[in-house]
């Protein structure tokens, strides 16, 4: 799951070391929202640290991205813990007056909240007011545990244990599922299941230095198979790139075109869902020159590189497959528009072409989503070619989370 994990302004920040650590050896992608008052207590490279993830604690950084309203929309889980009697309070006034606030108001996740304070701060009406307004709205507000508090006092406003923190709030989610909540859609709904995504551009060598290539990132690949793995499901990733990998994935590394294919129809049948992200190079050079090429002094004329095609992986998966149910076959197709039809056009010939079950088609150009953050998709399914899901323009992860939901209905109505 994507958590985000709010801190607040007490001496408990240090037990949400120990809840962060948790979170994150589960396999979940946890980002901190520490206070400028939790700064005081807990300092940023701690949380960036055992997050392994950049530390967001203001409006005003990454402006470009929107974060006050980007974490909370791509959360699956919000956790405040802990939260002190005066960020009870805006939450409860739906004030917003720094990143972590803003959050809350954004995101139609589970939200819960693990207060701190001392004994007469928790116990007075205007807390326990709040609280109610808050329980009232549907976040999850755990009780204090009793016992030592800050100096020698004790009573009921100490921060609960870590493990019951986590307990409180997977139990929370599992509750949003039961009730179709607005995380329904996108936590641990493929536990279970085995996935197989591919991703990056594969790069066909010419000599010892050089390839040909194309401009793909491998960054909506990666982002596939982390939302995969955050939604609970055995992920194999076969990459040409070194971005990060999700924890506990298998990753096979591949370079060429046919390199990816034997990783790929070796494997495929072993998974539920095969999504093809990869930008396979269409032709290779016919024969790869074992020194480097030179430039010959004196003469204007360049090599001739013979080239031939490179094999249709997706297709080749859907004649492996023949008449199974499983995999559900996923493509993925570089798209634009030209003289002939626009980009749906392409689209929808290529997925009836194809035969996969779903059809991603990607926008791209000059500066258009190859290495970029975001991207504009079209979701076509074979069963209703006519019926098109666009999404967009929008970040990478929202557009692997829109793919992942269809996929999973897919997969449930199999």
């Amino acid at each position: 799951m994507r958590i985000v994990l709010g801190v607040s302004g007490g001496i408990a920040a240090y037990k949400a070391c120990l809840l962060l650590r948790r979170l994150s050896e589960q396999g979940h992608e946890v980002t901190v929202i520490p206070t400028e008052a939790a700064l005081r207590f807990v300092g940023e490279p701690t949380w960036a640290a055992l997050s392994g993830r950049p530390v967001q604690h203001d409006v005003w950084t990454s402006v470009h991205e929107v974060p006050h309203v980007r974490l909370g929309q791509s959360a699956d889980l919000v956790i405040v813990a802990p939260a002190t009697a005066d960020l009870i309070a805006k939450a409860a006034h739906g004030l917003a007056d720094d990143l972590l606030t803003n959050t809350l108001l954004t995101t139609q996740a589970p939200v819960v909240i693990a207060p701190a304070m001392h004994t007469e701060m928790w116990q007075h009406a205007a807390t326990q007011a709040n609280v109610a307004t808050l329980r009232d709205r549907g976040l999850h507000v755990m009780d204090p545990a009793s016992g030592r508090l800050t100096g020698s006092d004790t009573g009921p406003g100490r921060l609960a244990e870590p493990e019951d923190i986590e307990a409180f709030a997977l139990a929370a989610v599992q509750e949003s599922l039961g009730a179709g909540g607005a995380s329904a859609s996108s936590a641990l709904d493929l536990a279970g299941t085995r996935v197989l995504v591919s991703a990056g551009g594969t790069r066909e060598p010419l000599d010892p230095v050089r390839y040909l290539g194309n401009r793909s990132s491998g960054k909506q690949g990666h982002a596939l198979a982390e939302d995969a793995s955050r939604r609970g499901a055995q992920v194999t990733l076969v990459t040409t790139t070194d971005r990060p990998a999700p924890t506990g994935a298998d990753v096979v590394g591949v370079e060429t075109a046919l390199e990816m294919r034997d990783a790929v129809l070796s494997r495929a049948a072993d998974h539920d869902i095969v999504v093809m992200v990869a930008a396979v190079a269409d032709f290779r050079p016919k024969a790869r020159v074992d020194s480097k090429i030179k430039k010959t002094i004196g003469q204007d004329d360049a090599p001739t590189i013979e080239l031939v095609r490179n094999p249709d992986i997706l297709a080749e998966l859907v004649q492996q497959r023949g008449e199974a149910r499983f995999p559900i076959l996923v493509g993925f197709a570089a798209e634009t528009g030209d003289r002939d039809g626009g980009v749906l056009d392409h689209a929808r010939a290529k997925l009836i072409r194809k035969g996969c079950d779903l059809l991603v088609a990607n926008e791209v150009g000059d500066g258009v989503t190859f290495g970029q953050d975001t991207s504009t998709v079209h979701l076509l399914r074979l069963a209703h070619p006519d019926e098109v899901q666009t999404i967009g323009p929008a970040d990478k992860d929202v557009v692997a989370r829109a793919v992942w939901d269809v996929a999973v209905e897919m997969h449930s109505w199999s």
